[in-house]
């Protein structure tokens, strides 16, 4: 291992990631080497790790090279793997246009949940084809303390439970994850989300993010509330014909969400690279110690 590995530090409406720039798959990134680096207080801090790879270099990205040169290998900020994540999409991005690698337009990123199409805007802002929400059937009940109440089963190539509340305070402090039933509906956990309204078609959201906690904002997360507030408004857009959007509001920011009649959903954001510099290794091999 060399003596310094390269870092940036990026966020999307404040979900911030340690972005790690290895285009031949050269780092050997343990679950402990992830969660040294997100630690807060012991090591860079984030919500999760952005390792940027070419997707012809990594076994789980091959198939794909052929349409997305660059792929997102995620982690949360445990070490877990994760299929996807939408605000570390935007931020992987905006690392790949700082880098000269992608210039204004269009391009595709592969990640674990496939290719994902995005455009990065002149006004700074990029939008991330999401993909469709699969809505798995069957009641999902969310409890915090002496409350519970019926969620909406949402999957964005990750797991989502969204609840309706009276009030975002009652999702409680959202160090651990809430718990979900029946726990057979999400075999590998799931992402949390508390909503409430704000508006027409505005809504605002706290989440417990998988392996993870509360965090500033989670992309995925706002795509599957925009998702079911448009089913409980009557508005799915496969049965009115017209895009339904959703202004999103998060802890850190706004996002805005679309659902086009053929149920492609599009997430529009901001994304920030906020610093880079050196990773020391022997720091890294005695955080792992």
């Amino acid at each position: 291992m060399s003596t310094r590995i390269a870092f940036l530090k990026g966020h999307g409406t404040e979900n911030d990631f340690v972005i790690l720039p290895d285009p031949e798959n050269a780092l050997d990134l343990s679950p402990a080497a992830v969660a040294a680096l997100c630690d807060r207080r012991a090591g860079i801090g984030g919500d999760g790790v952005l390792r940027v790879v070419r997707s012809a270099a990594h076994p789980e990205a091959r198939a794909m090279a052929g349409e997305a040169e660059w792929f997102m290998d995620y982690r949360n900020g445990d070490g877990s793997i994760a299929e996807m994540c939408g605000n570390g999409t935007r931020v992987f991005a905006r690392y790949l246009q700082h880098a000269g690698h992608v210039t204004e337009g269009d391009l595709a990123i592969a990640t674990r949940a496939g290719v994902k199409t995005v455009h990065i805007a002149k006004d700074g802002d990029i939008t991330i084809g999401m993909g469709r929400a699969r809505l798995p059937e069957g009641d999902v009940t969310v409890t915090v303390g002496e409350r519970s109440w019926p969620a909406r089963n949402v999957n964005m190539g990750n797991p989502h439970a969204v609840a309706f509340v009276a009030d975002l305070a009652h999702a409680g402090d959202l160090y651990t994850a809430p718990p979900v039933s029946p726990a057979s509906a999400y075999p590998d956990g799931v992402n949390v989300e508390f909503v409430v309204d704000r508006g027409p078609r505005h809504v605002a959201m706290r989440v417990h993010e998988r392996g993870s906690g509360e965090t500033r904002s989670c992309g995925t997360g706002a795509c599957a509330v925009a998702v079911a507030a448009a089913r409980r408004d009557g508005a799915d857009p496969a049965v009115t014909g017209t895009p339904a959007t959703y202004t999103v509001d998060v802890p850190g920011g706004r996002l805005v969400i679309t659902e086009r009649p053929d149920g492609e959903i599009e997430m529009t954001g901001p994304a920030v690279i906020v610093a880079e510099g050196e990773i020391d290794a022997e720091w890294l091999a005695q955080a792992l110690g």
